[in-house]
Formats: C-alpha cells, structure tokens, sequence
C-alpha cells in the first residue's frame, strides 16, 4: 500500500490556506483521488464556481471510506452467520463458541489483552470495527480503551468487547478488578463504554459478584433509556495483567422482550 500526501485547497479560503492529509492508499485509490483533487485545480484556474468545484471534492473525497478501513466501507462490513465457521457449543448445540486469537485483533497480536472467550447463538454476524476505535494505530501502549470485537443479530442485539489499560482505573501494576474497587466504582469508570455515551448510577439495576478459579467478574444489569447502544445493557467485566475487560451485550426494547434470556447466556458465558 502506498502513503500519499494531499494538499486540499479549500474554495471558501485563499490558496494560502491549505491542509495536509497523509494517509496509506492503495495504488487504484490514490490515483482515482488525485484524478478528482487535479481536476479541482483545473476547475479553480478556468474560474469555475465554488459549488461545482465542491461537487468534485465529494466525489474525490467519497473513496475515503475505502482509504481509511480498507476495502468496503464500514456499514457494509458484514460477515457470514458465525455458525457457518465456529464450532458448536458442547455444553448447549443452541450456540457456538467464539474464542479470540491473535489473528483477531490488534491488542491480542500485540499480547496487550490475554485470550477470551464466549457463547454466541449461530445466526449472528461479525461486524467489522473501525480502525479508529480498534487500538490498531496505539498497540501496544494504548491510553484509551478499545473496542476488540463486535457481533450483532437484527432481532435479537449486539454484543461488543471492550478493553482498557489498567492504568487508566489504577496506579497499581496487574491489579486484580478487586484491587481497582467495588463493582460500582468500576462501573463509573466504565459505564460511558457500555452506553456509548453517558454514564448516570441511576441506570445501574444490579451488580453481582462472579468467581472463576483465580479470576474475578463484576456483573451488571442496567436501565439505558438514553444509551446509544440500547435501552438494554448487560456488562462483566474483570482485570488480568495490563487490561481490563469489558463485556457489553445489548438491545433494545423490543429486542430485549425475546432475548434477554439469550443475551445473558452469552454475558455468563464470557471468560479471560
């Protein structure tokens, strides 16, 4: 893949402003862009008007969804139904498992997030994850969480792993999630990313404690009414060396109705 760099030269400011934009493109995409960019400079010298020489920058800038992800743009990444690939579950033949490797994510690749796992009914799909929200460009010191994995089923929900270095919650190296604090504190850190935006302790419904052999869960039920991920959220989360984990599985109302039962089998099911 090749790095270009694009001057773009706005039409409501001089030729003296003008920004760069570096990014990694293909060999087709960098030459249908820079086909586009040249005839808006050509179209600038013949005095041609703004809003036309706009028309052209949108039809240049329109490949950026394929520059930034790579290949189809982010609404059309769907995958097959995971039943198709993984393999069924052998404690319950209504779900497969899903167990994540490195071939999966970017924190996993880097060793920044241990292996995890979980139950996920067979007509569900993989959704692609933005590169921007993947940690992909900070592996492996990453100062924000990021979103690891996605899956998602129309009538029933969606379901998303979410990690954050530990340092972000605690000082103490590879704090255990009883070390961090009690479930509430954690959720608070936690709770804007399993909305999707705003956090309010109101929203919190249940919590409760899980044992694993050495590994501890923090469990959740909330209330959402204004959550951008659905009225619905259900989270487990627990520390092990450098990460926290976060697992959110949520729904709306109507898909709550049906198949909560399901999005909790999937909630108890997760594992690091």
């Amino acid at each position: 893949m090749a790095s270009v760099s694009l001057t773009l030269l706005s039409p409501l400011f001089s030729n003296s402003s003008k920004s760069s934009l570096k990014l990694g493109i293909s060999n087709a995409n960098q030459a249908s862009i820079q086909e586009n960019l040249s005839l808006i400079c050509i179209d600038s010298k013949r005095g041609v008007s703004v809003s036309q020489r706009r028309e052209t920058l949108i039809k240049g800038l329109a490949l950026l969804p394929l520059v930034v992800f790579g290949g189809a743009p982010i609404s059309e990444a769907r995958e097959v139904e995971v039943g198709s690939y993984l393999p069924p579950s052998p404690t319950d033949p209504s779900f497969v498992v899903f167990k994540a490797s490195p071939k999966d994510t970017p924190a996993l690749r880097a060793g920044n997030v241990q292996p995890y796992q979980f139950l996920i009914p067979p007509t569900w799909k993989q959704s692609r994850v933005a590169n921007i929200l993947s940690g992909n460009y900070c592996q492996p010191k990453c100062a924000e969480p990021w979103v690891e994995v996605k899956f998602e089923d129309e009538k029933q929900g969606k379901i998303q792993v979410v990690a954050s270095p530990l340092i972000r919650l605690t000082n103490k190296p590879n704090a255990s999630i009883e070390e961090i604090g009690d479930p509430e504190k954690v959720i608070a850190s936690l709770g804007p990313f399993v909305t999707g935006n705003s956090y309010d302790p109101d929203e919190l419904l249940e919590t409760s404690v899980e044992k694993r052999g050495q590994q501890t869960y923090y469990k959740y039920v909330l209330e959402t009414p204004f959550a951008l991920t659905g009225s619905h959220n259900l989270a487990k989360a627990t520390a092990k060396r450098s990460t926290v984990v976060l697992f959110v599985a949520s729904a709306n109302d109507k898909q709550w109705s049906t198949s909560q039962k399901t999005l909790k089998a999937m909630l108890d099911s997760f594992e690091v």
